[in-house]
């Protein structure tokens, strides 16, 4: 090969680099041109709604929120670390919350179905209506008396008291009033025979003993 076909092969690749070259600045100048009507209305549109807090923002005030970023840089570290826990916390309990939500509402649905809240409702308004009706006095001195109403249902419930009161029950069932006689001293006298009069007479002197209790206790003095 001689110099100038030499020559001749180094300008022909050249020309194969340079073509490439050319075509991309006439792609990019038209993409230049495509895009400067879009740049011009975006830039336009920015001045437009700048303008709308031209009176509003002031250059020192931007310097202050710079400089009071970069004195709470840790605070702004730290803020950015529980935001980071809190992430994670809520993409670990994401998959609990997903089976206990569907849960919750089932159960809330349940008490609805059974009225619950409804009887919630009416419990509310009647505490609304005692409120209205009573006054403050007036409701402390009922809690104090449901205490000790409470404490009589205590002592009605004791074992003792339970079977006493069940026994008690059956006497209407044992008693036929309709053969009931006028009783005079000597009828009573002769019924002291009667081994159930006895009996009875017998459960009515405890009972008189245990009434005792009843009678008001006097302060003793000194």
């Amino acid at each position: 090969m001689n110099t100038e076909e030499a020559i001749l092969e180094r300008l022909d690749n050249l020309e194969d680099r340079i073509v490439p070259l050319s075509d991309s600045a006439r792609a990019l100048g038209e993409l230049r041109e495509d895009l400067a009507p879009r740049v011009n209305e975006a830039v336009h549109a920015l001045i437009k709604e700048l303008a709308d807090v031209e009176a509003d923002f002031q250059l020192e005030d931007l310097l202050f929120l710079i400089k009071k970023a970069m004195r709470n840089v840790n605070n702004l570290s730290y803020s950015l670390d529980q935001l980071k826990n809190l992430i994670d916390f809520a993409t670990t309990a994401e998959p609990l919350m997903k089976s206990t939500v569907p849960q919750m509402i089932y159960y809330l649905d349940d008490l609805e179905r059974n009225g619950v809240f409804k009887m919630l409702s009416t419990i509310l308004n009647v505490m609304k209506q005692i409120g209205t009706t009573y006054s403050a006095e007036d409701l402390d001195q009922i809690g104090q008396g449901t205490v000790r109403l409470l404490g009589a249902a205590k002592k009605l419930t004791t074992p003792e008291a339970l079977d006493f009161l069940d026994s008690l029950a059956e006497v209407p069932a044992r008693v036929d009033v309709s053969r009931a006689k006028p009783v005079g001293p000597f009828s009573m006298f002769f019924a002291l025979g009667d081994d159930q009069v006895k009996a009875g007479m017998g459960v009515m002197l405890e009972l008189t003993k245990a009434m005792a209790c009843l009678k008001p206790q006097k302060a003793s003095s000194d």
